[in-house]
């Protein structure tokens, strides 16, 4: 059943749990996960990537997955990944997507703050918008983020949620899309300080090339006023903690025959991770499904 990104988020954390998010480049794939997602009794969230959406027909994909997690009994909803492009957003919202992720992390502050609020009216009622601050990076050693700069800080986090009105925002602590270069060394204390000053939802990309102890560490860091998310979408609180909602993207890799049964495996396994979540909702996202 299709359900709003924010509505997926206060579900996540009344629950005190996380939602996995997963790029699906087919119609196939999106099967796979909601199949998972119904197994598991856990929303997911459906991500279309800028390049699929991009062309003309992309709007066809975007529709695709909108129609099935219409019929899934699980709750999803279908969000735009990674787009920096106004138009494209608009666009997107006008199909029918139930969020966009406006990413200004490449920008300057105020030109990321701009995009954000203009992403934010765009919005129709209901369509829910997440940014980034702190720049993920993709397929980099850890050591190079860190040492560009590139990680969130938390005290302009807080000003920048207020500023922007973002309903989910994605950090970066050490974190990277793909393959981690070297075994990676998470910020937790930065995670933690991030969880106590910022009040909406967290999203934690590059999960699925980080170890099980660090996701649940990553949940874990949710307890009393803090937030995580891991590689499903799984989030954690404590009682006196506000509520958060998370979201964690997770990478199922699929080959062309099986990618609708080996991505409903991964996602099972994703969804069933963020189910055990503690209190506080976190969101873990990074799921892209290579064909």
């Amino acid at each position: 059943m299709l359900i709003g990104f924010r509505e997926l988020l206060e579900e996540r954390r009344a629950k005190g749990a996380a939602a996995g998010a997963f790029t699906c480049y087919t119609l196939t794939t999106a099967v796979g996960v909601l199949r998972a997602a119904e197994r598991e009794g856990a929303p997911v969230i459906l991500l279309v990537s800028e390049a699929s959406y991009a062309p003309p027909e992309g709007g066809l994909l975007l529709a695709a997955l909108g129609a099935a997690a219409e019929r899934a009994s699980a709750p999803a909803c279908v969000q735009l990944d990674h787009v920096a492009d106004r138009a494209t957003i608009a666009r997107a919202l006008r199909d029918g997507a139930d969020a966009v992720l406006a990413d200004g992390s490449r920008l300057p502050y105020e030109e990321n703050v701009a995009l954000v609020r203009d992403a934010r009216e765009l919005a129709k009622p209901g369509a829910g918008v997440e940014a980034e601050l702190g720049h993920v990076e993709g397929g980099e050693d850890v050591v190079a983020a860190v040492g560009a700069g590139k990680l969130t800080d938390p005290a302009e986090a807080a000003r920048y949620v207020e500023e922007t009105g973002a309903d989910c925002l994605a950090v970066s602590i050490g974190n990277v899309h793909g393959h981690y270069a070297a075994p990676p060394l998470l910020d937790w204390p930065r995670l933690e300080r991030i969880r106590e000053l910022v009040d909406v939802p967290l999203s934690l990309h590059g999960a699925s090339g980080l170890p099980d102890a660090d996701l649940r560490r990553a949940v874990a860091a949710g307890t009393p006023r803090r937030r995580s998310t891991d590689s499903t979408g799984a989030t954690s609180g404590g009682a006196n903690a506000p509520p958060y909602g998370a979201r964690m993207r997770m990478k199922a890799s699929t080959n062309v025959s099986g990618s609708g049964r080996l991505a409903s495996a991964q996602a099972t396994s994703a969804t069933n991770a963020a189910t055990r979540a503690s209190p506080s909702a976190l969101i873990l996202s990074e799921s892209s499904v290579e064909r």
